[in-house]
């Protein structure tokens, strides 16, 4: 077995999920303190080796439908590289090691885990056939990954920690389900049965509501929050949500595949100058 392939089985490149377990000990000013900072790092492990055990799961279930897709007929247990006794032996291991790394840290830690495993079950045998439960089943379990963030650190939940990754999620997922509509058109039913349901009258109305709703609660978010002077990252926050607004309505591989973004240069450009002046704001 390539080093690759079983890299493919677990969908490293979907680990940036969990970075927003990083979202609580960034902006609660705590991110140059040695321990939050490891704390939230070893939860970071924790969170990615339990998202890759149910991705497995997840491969495993959609295995005939995954061989029906242009793209998903390239992994590892659909192109039959990776054995269906090996996946199922390496999510038990990451299991373990992620419940047991997360009891090691904190206990509520543990808990919001557990919840993220079962959650995330509960998705993969149904809430993905459901219209509008599976877009809301991906942004519950955002929210999961970012409050375990606080938990680790033992700060406040801000309401905001809450509703910001939420709107996040459902405006990231409805991006893919309209992407999804226009790469595969008339196989899209055959390939994820709740595509059947969307079509990209509804996913255009979704995405106008999301976006609002994502710049509203990031923009009050901003004014509302300790540090007021965050309201100067709006102009760069904008940009880089309408720029990814377009890319949606353009079909672009990069909405079908979110871990592609660094490949567009002016959305990383305002991602980047975002990020920093955040960072000057809060810890300068």
């Amino acid at each position: 077995m390539e080093l690759k392939h079983f890299l493919n089985l677990i969908r490293v490149r979907q680990w940036y999920k969990n970075l927003v377990i990083f979202l609580a000990l960034f902006f609660s000013g705590n991110l140059f303190h040695l321990k939050p900072l490891t704390f939230s790092i070893l939860g970071f492990i924790s969170l990615c080796l339990i998202s890759s055990t149910n991705y497995i799961i997840n491969d495993l279930v959609d295995l005939k439908k995954d061989q029906l897709h242009p793209e998903k007929k390239l992994r590892p247990l659909a192109n039959n590289t990776i054995s269906k006794e090996t996946a199922i032996i390496s999510a038990i291991i990451f299991f373990l090691i992620s419940v047991t790394l997360a009891a090691a840290l904190n206990i509520n830690f543990l808990y919001l885990v557990l919840a993220i495993l079962i959650l995330s079950q509960i998705y993969t045998f149904y809430l993905k056939h459901i219209l509008f439960g599976d877009i809301l089943a991906i942004a519950s379990l955002f929210v999961l990954r970012a409050i375990s963030g606080a938990y680790l650190i033992e700060v406040k939940i801000s309401p905001w920690l809450i509703l910001c990754p939420f709107f996040l999620s459902i405006f990231l997922t409805i991006g893919k389900r309209h992407a999804d509509l226009l790469f595969l058109k008339e196989k899209a039913h055959s390939t994820r049965k709740v595509l059947k349901e969307y079509t990209l009258t509804t996913t255009n109305s979704l995405m106008v509501i999301s976006t609002t709703l994502l710049i509203i609660s990031y923009a009050l978010y901003s004014f509302l929050s300790q540090h007021q002077k965050l309201l100067y990252t709006l102009p760069f926050a904008l940009y880089v949500i309408f720029r990814y607004f377009n890319l949606i309505n353009e079909g672009s591989e990069i909405t079908r595949h979110p871990e592609k973004s660094f490949r567009d240069k002016p959305l990383m450009i305002g991602t980047l100058l975002w990020v920093i002046t955040t960072l000057i704001i809060i810890y300068i």
